[in-house]
């Protein structure tokens, strides 16, 4: 049965979403910039993202959060991780008392190091709580609107919830899994942008494939720890938004962290770099947010604070390839004894 949906958010991600929705829902899709609307509006494609794709007409943009959000049942926020507090406390007046919340945000909140579940939870009464779902896992939005097959996750801790966002948004080919454990998921989504940009800066230096296997694994085992440290469970991170989003993120050459990390390997200026990409690289500001929270909780990322360094300009990235194969020999199993253990 069809259901009033809004889609904060009109780049990439909540393009395709809103594409995704509007098949069999009535769905407003909130833009910033009123021209990006107007010509959704107008042409039924966004002029800036997902350009080659055509909108239904069920699909209406608007500049207005209230008027995307008055009376939608299921409210999807897909803006960048930077501004979520921000948009969700300009939504908040405007939400229905019973809609569900979808998070479609990947990555942390460099003040606070809250996930973006987190995020939503501090600006959102505790009614909503447990009707906050999150969406993870590899989906390359260009590949979602060609309706190339996709597979993601939806968490909550109020199972319910994620099975009927499941069932809103699946259809032939997009499939959606439903999850409990959100820490682990969100983490995961968030965490794999960082181990991208490492594994590009190995491929713009060409270091090989044995290096991105092993960049890979170790990122793997990363996430997991700090993960586990903060309640997540370790086989979540074996699943589509751990092992299958950072494959995806660390190969696919759709990624714009994997791009950033390409061409920070071979010398480009980071500022350069982000003029050339021209959209939010996650990858970046999760980076310090999570060398960060991990300092706080005792937990160490070499890879992360690797990348970390070659960002903000204090190692280059060759320097930053002798330190993490410098460091102190120890077992692989490690991590998995202790979820604090280096």
């Amino acid at each position: 049965m069809p259901i009033p949906v809004a889609v904060v958010g009109a780049g990439s991600f909540g393009t395709c979403l809103a594409l995704l929705c509007g098949m069999e829902n009535e769905v407003r899709l909130w833009a910033r910039d009123p021209a990006i609307a107007d010509a959704i509006n107008r042409d039924h494609r966004n002029p800036r993202y997902l350009q080659d794709a055509t909108l239904p007409e069920s699909v209406q943009a608007t500049t207005s959060l209230q008027h995307t959000l008055s009376g939608s049942e299921l409210v999807i926020f897909a803006v960048p991780s930077h501004v979520l507090r921000e948009v969700a406390s300009q939504a908040l007046p405007h939400l229905d008392p019973n809609a569900v919340v979808v998070s479609a945000v990947k990555g942390l909140e460099y003040e606070t190091g809250a996930t973006m579940h987190g995020v939503l939870s501090d600006v959102l009464p505790e009614t909503f709580h447990e009707r906050i779902v999150c969406l993870s896992g590899p989906s390359f939005a260009h590949e979602i609107a060609q309706k190339k097959p996709t597979v993601v996750t939806l968490a909550c801790r109020d199972e319910v919830y994620a099975i009927s966002v499941q069932s809103t948004l699946s259809c032939p080919w997009f499939r959606c899994y439903s999850n409990t454990d959100v820490m682990g998921v969100e983490l995961g989504g968030g965490l794999k942008n960082v181990i991208a940009i490492a594994v590009g800066i190995g491929d713009g230096m060409n270091q090989g494939h044995n290096s991105r296997a092993a960049m890979m694994t170790r990122g793997l085992a990363e996430m997991t720890r700090l993960g586990v440290r903060l309640g997540a469970e370790a086989t979540t991170f074996q699943g589509l938004s751990g092992m299958g989003d950072l494959i995806l993120t660390c190969t696919g050459d759709l990624s714009r962290n994997r791009r950033v990390g390409l061409a920070l390997g071979r010398g480009q200026p980071l500022d350069e770099i982000l003029e050339e990409v021209g959209e939010v690289v996650e990858g970046i500001e999760t980076a310090r947010a999570a060398c960060r929270l991990a300092e706080r909780l005792g937990v160490e990322l070499p890879i992360a604070t690797a990348v970390n360094r070659v960002l903000d300009g204090s190692w280059t990235p060759g320097e930053a390839g002798e330190h993490l194969m410098r460091r102190q020999l120890r077992s692989e199993q490690d991590y998995q004894k202790t979820a604090g253990s280096p």
